[in-house]
């Protein structure tokens, strides 16, 4: 599976090609899964905006087994255009059944780089039988009032509309824990009113021409939806634990043995 837009410069994404064949070949590892995070997949990229891309490895299965397990986390040479690391499944099985949205929306990226649609399908399933959708609700509640505490700028207002659409998308879907990852994603599938959509879509534009957002207020409308949504998301805050930690931590383990082994 590959989606790449053509908006992505070609010679990045080769540079970004190259580098996951490299990390498998040095490291030994099979990458099921490379995504696109950040602004780009986000749906709100700036002129200037650096790759982020994110994959999954597994290593072989005796590999698991040993007293001296390797690190978890798979790095390559950081710079001004590319930031390009990983994570083991383990480590990523034990963030997602712990509610850790960012691992959550790597599974839904809009940009695959390459990916394996039945590994990623069945890690969702797994995500669907354990993760706690309060876990979740707090993830993008905290992170959004984070964002809002800090220096003001339009750049940074972004940080904050995402998580706050997360949340509105969580309220009108009750039956799931899974947000889409975009922002324009959230807007239209969260039920949002149109002109708090068309006020985003114009600020996104904005975004989209503008190497640097600096400081200026955000479009009232907007402003109030925020506030509106964090507001609302403070019952993840206090929300009771739904799921069973024994029968969370079985399937997540069964899962697991059976990736390492099948795949």
């Amino acid at each position: 599976m590959r989606a790449v837009p053509a908006s992505l410069d070609p010679a990045v994404v080769a540079e970004i090609d190259r580098r996951l064949t490299a990390v498998g070949e040095v490291h030994g590892v099979r990458i099921p899964w490379a995504i696109e995070s950040g602004s780009r997949a986000w749906g709100f990229p700036s002129p200037d905006s650096d790759y982020d891309c994110r994959f999954l490895f597994v290593r072989p299965r005796a590999e698991y087994l040993s007293l001296w397990p390797a690190r978890d986390v798979i790095e390559t040479p950081l710079d001004e255009t590319f930031d390009v690391n990983g994570w083991d499944l383990a480590k990523t099985v034990r963030l997602i059944v712990k509610g850790n949205a960012t691992a959550l929306e790597w599974l839904r990226s809009p940009i695959v780089y390459t990916g394996d649609p039945a590994f990623r399908d069945r890690l969702m399933a797994l995500a669907d039988a354990t993760v706690e959708r309060a876990s979740v609700g707090r993830h993008y509640l905290h992170v959004g009032q984070q964002q809002r505490a800090g220096a003001k700028s339009l750049k940074r207002f972004f940080y904050a509309l995402r998580p706050a659409a997360a949340l509105r998308w969580l309220q009108t879907h009750p039956q799931s824990a899974l947000p889409p990852m975009d922002l324009p994603t959230l807007l239209a599938e969260g039920e949002v009113a149109s002109d708090v959509r068309e006020a985003a879509d114009a600020l996104i534009e904005l975004k989209s021409r503008t190497r640097e957002l600096r400081t200026g207020a955000p479009p009232l409308i907007l402003d109030r939806f925020v506030d509106a949504q964090f507001e609302a998301g403070r019952i993840f805050d206090t929300a009771p634990v739904e799921r069973d930690p024994v029968t969370v931590q079985r399937a997540a383990n069964d899962y697991f043995r059976r990736e390492i082994t099948d795949g």
